[in-house]
């Protein structure tokens, strides 16, 4: 090759990029420096642009209109507080979800339940919040229950027998659970009981009073002492004979027909708290009968029963039961026979 030719394109080679050098040197020294210092994210305040989608901008652009690559809006207006962004880039959509107070169902019910709520003290027509009876039914609830609780579980004070003047025995139940699990064991007195009963009571009366706490010691304290004295009262007056009145400790109403064989009574008034319900846990029954024997059915038992300040007033249930133990002595029957001879 020739040496001439070579030496003259080696030449014209590199003229040509000591041109280049030159021409980019040049241009690098013609940009401001506010665009090569200008920060790349700005942050604004306002919200006078319509598109609030985050914009993305080239590095190319950003040189040539001066904009950072990323711009973050803060949307200051209360119009978008419940606002969601579409996935896309390009568009922002902003849906308004009405916000609705939580409304509990209607105090008002109609005519039919207030009628009926003006003859029970049931729980009806109370309302529920959502699927969820109302805290005020259900505090009134709980109470109930405990009451109903300490009814059952809870004993007659010896002060209240003390005002009575009555003696106390026993049945064959040692505590209260058994006294729950087991009813037969509560139709029977303790060996000890029925020699006290045999030693202390009248043989043979017109009238024979028993009192027990049965299945509520609470209707016992708060109804017996009216019930009794209003009776005692009534039976006086009617000139009936009442025998020796005694309290049993865990007694059933079957009771009666063992104390009606040990004392050979005429008639038993058994006046026994009741099971407490969730209405009233004070609630009281006078069970009658005539001629009470081991082996009675309960055909031949009469009951007054909800003997309470909410049901029949103590005063009111104590002067009836005389005159009903009088009807049952003219009659000589009690119960289902009492109602075949009277009709």
């Amino acid at each position: 090759m020739n040496e001439q030719l070579v030496s003259m394109i080696t030449q014209l080679v590199m003229e040509k990029v000591s041109n280049n050098t030159s021409d980019k040197s040049s241009v690098e020294t013609a940009m401001p420096t506010e665009v090569q210092k200008e920060t790349l994210i700005k942050f604004h305040g306002t919200v006078a642009n319509a598109n609030y989608a985050d914009e993305v901008v080239s590095p190319s652009t950003t040189v040539q209109s001066n904009e950072p690559l990323i711009k973050l809006y803060n949307a200051e207006s209360s119009n978008y507080e419940q606002s969601y962004y579409s996935a896309s880039n390009d568009e922002s959509t902003y849906t308004s979800v009405p916000i609705t107070a939580f409304k509990f169902e209607e105090d008002e019910v109609s005519e039919s339940v207030q009628a009926a709520k003006r003859h029970t003290p049931a729980r009806i027509g109370v309302g529920r919040a959502g699927t969820r009876p109302k805290t005020k039914t259900w505090l009134k609830f709980r109470l109930d229950h405990a009451a109903a609780v300490d009814a059952v579980y809870g004993e007659v004070t010896e002060e209240l027998l003390q005002k009575l003047d009555v003696f106390q025995v026993t049945t064959r139940v040692l505590d209260k659970e058994e006294y729950i699990t087991r009813p037969d064991l509560g139709r029977r007195l303790s060996e000890e009981s029925k020699t006290l009963i045999q030693a202390k009571c009248t043989k043979n009366p017109k009238v024979q009073i028993i009192i027990s706490n049965g299945l509520s010691a609470s209707a016992i304290e708060e109804n017996v002492q009216d019930v009794y004295l209003a009776l005692q009262q009534s039976l006086r007056n009617l000139n009936i004979e009442i025998g020796t009145t005694f309290y049993i400790d865990k007694g059933r109403v079957a009771l009666m027909d063992e104390i009606g064989e040990l004392l050979q009574a005429e008639v038993i008034v058994y006046l026994i708290g009741e099971r407490p319900g969730l209405v009233s846990a004070e609630s009281m029954s006078a069970y009658i009968c005539y001629h009470p024997r081991i082996g009675t059915v309960e055909a031949d038992r009469m009951v007054i029963s909800n003997i309470h300040k909410g049901g029949i007033p103590p005063l009111e249930a104590g002067a009836y039961l005389g005159t009903v133990v009088q009807k049952i002595l003219h009659y000589k029957a009690s119960g289902v026979g009492l109602v075949a001879k009277e009709g």
